[in-house]
């Protein structure tokens, strides 16, 4: 039973998270049925999870009891007939000595050998015997070692309309040999308890266990249909994780491909055009990290343009660290005539973006480039008066930081140019103005720009795991993250359908 929670498990990991009962359905696009994010789990990985949730497994089926009570008579030297009856059959321990997982051409190949089981069981027996004329019997209980048990299986993975069907292709247990052991009763019979009942103990446990993990398999694809689509990243935004083509298995690891796009949680009939600009794949430079994820730059272009069309990216600047700025005397050498058509009056800069930002990945660094307007506006008697309006091009370099499970980064200035858009007070002297606009692009823009993009968005990796020794690798056009995981005792786990009825 052990070997389908390794592959539970498996797959669960990688697309859970704390939100996961959210269910919401995407909208239709054109890019619904492209890969953008690919996570790879390499045979660390899949040992990884084996060897930590093996155990919760096997808690989670014990005790199995057995369903048959098995008669049987036989014949006893001396005794005669002899009719003979055990029940309560139970498996109340189970220990794997060894176990892998293979995935392959052929599907997922799961082995658990040199196992052993624990059981108990209640036996009666009776006979009459020539010797006495009347019937004799006895009973009690016995205590049942399965040793050299071996437990295998090979599993169907497909992508169908972005959900995961899980088929079992073949599954099958082998007892290699039992002990049996009785508390209680004659002590006579004890090989002719062996010898009646060895072989239908054997395949009372063989076909358990293999009903079990047909049961499991069963379970397990109807979860795997039920897992959300969407992860919620906030309010605007979700993330896109409907699986796109199969698998793809090689011969030590698991490739999944995923849409990856953001999309918004308010859903609006406008369906954005994102280019493809790789085969999604995952390339870490050593083959120990467990977990690989490679996100294209379109992932993070996706959100550029979901909060830009949420009107996320506008805002009122009313404070400053120099508040000179926010009042036309401080602005009586730079625009002398704003000044002396308003002066001593306080101002407002309304700093709107004027399409989404750009991003760029190259093998070394994230670039960004951000197109915004600055309207100057005057305050005078309540009155909001617009007065300029200066387009900036702003150039800037970024870099990624894993945040817990979620990836974060920040962004810097490196170039600043400007032009005049329009203005009610003249010709503006545009190099006098260039400075004012590089601090409030340093102090104001660049800082309200990384509070939000120090959170991060989330990965996909189960709520109760978390990313460890991560490294970040640029390459053309995406981003991969490269970890361990590690996992710290959570309910979440408890929740999975692995629990046998």
């Amino acid at each position: 039973m052990a070997p389908l929670t390794f592959f539970l498990l498996l797959i669960s990991s990688l697309f859970l998270s704390s939100q996961a009962n959210l269910h919401h359905h995407l909208q239709p696009s054109e890019t619904q049925d492209e890969s953008f994010t690919s996570i790879l789990v390499s045979q660390q990985g899949l040992d990884f999870i084996k060897d930590l949730l093996i155990s919760k497994a096997i808690s989670s089926i014990i005790p199995l009891q057995l369903p048959a009570t098995i008669e049987k008579s036989a014949r006893i030297p001396f005794l005669g007939s002899v009719d003979m009856v055990i029940s309560n059959v139970t498996i109340y321990k189970i220990d794997v000595m060894s176990s892998y997982v293979k995935p392959g051409n052929s599907g997922i190949v799961i082995v658990a050998s040199g196992t052993t089981c624990n059981l108990t069981m209640n036996w009666h027996y009776s006979y009459n015997s020539w010797l006495l004329p009347i019937e004799i019997s006895d009973g009690g209980s016995a205590s049942i070692e399965v040793e050299g048990m071996e437990v295998g299986l090979t599993l169907g993975l497909e992508n169908h309309e972005g959900t995961l069907i899980l088929s079992l292709k073949d599954c099958g247990c082998y007892v290699k040999d039992i002990i049996i052991k009785l508390d209680g009763g004659a002590s006579w019979l004890y090989q002719g308890m062996i010898d009646a009942f060895e072989e239908q103990i054997t395949s009372a446990v063989e076909n358990a266990i293999t009903s079990k993990l047909k049961d499991g398999i069963v379970k397990l694809d109807s979860f795997l249909q039920s897992l959300p689509k969407e992860i919620p990243v906030d309010d605007i935004a979700s993330l896109n994780v409907s699986f796109v083509e199969n698998p793809l298995l090689s011969s030590s690891s698991i490739e999944f491909d995923i849409n990856g796009l953001f999309t918004a949680r308010k859903k609006v009939p406008v369906a954005k055009q994102y280019r493809q600009t790789w085969q999604p794949s995952v390339s870490c430079t050593g083959q120990s990290k467990m977990l690989g994820i490679s996100l294209d730059e379109a992932v993070f272009n996706s959100a550029s343009a979901l909060y830009y069309d949420a009107e996320f990216m506008e805002w009122i600047v009313d404070e400053v660290p120099d508040q000179a700025l926010l009042n036309t005397a401080g602005w009586r050498f730079i625009i002398p005539q704003l000044y002396k058509k308003y002066p001593n009056d306080d101002m407002n800069l309304n700093v709107s973006l004027s399409s989404p930002p750009v991003i760029r990945i190259s093998e070394h660094s994230i670039g960004a480039s951000v197109y915004a307007d600055v309207v100057i506006d005057v305050i005078e008697a309540d009155q909001v008066i617009p007065v300029a309006c200066i387009s900036l091009e702003i150039s800037g370099s970024g870099s990624v930081k894993i945040v817990g499970n979620n990836l974060g980064g920040s962004v810097k200035l490196e170039d600043l140019s400007m032009s005049l858009k329009w203005s009610k007070v003249g010709n503006l002297r545009m190099y006098l103005i260039q400075p004012v606009m590089r601090t409030l692009v340093q102090t104001v823009v660049i800082p309200y720009a990384n509070s939000h993009l120090g959170k991060g968005f989330p990965l996909p990796i189960i709520h109760g795991f978390t990313l460890q020794n991560a490294e970040i690798i640029f390459s053309s056009s995406k981003v991969t993250v490269c970890s361990d995981v590690a996992y710290s005792d959570s309910d979440h786990l408890n929740q999975l359908p692995i629990r046998s009825e």
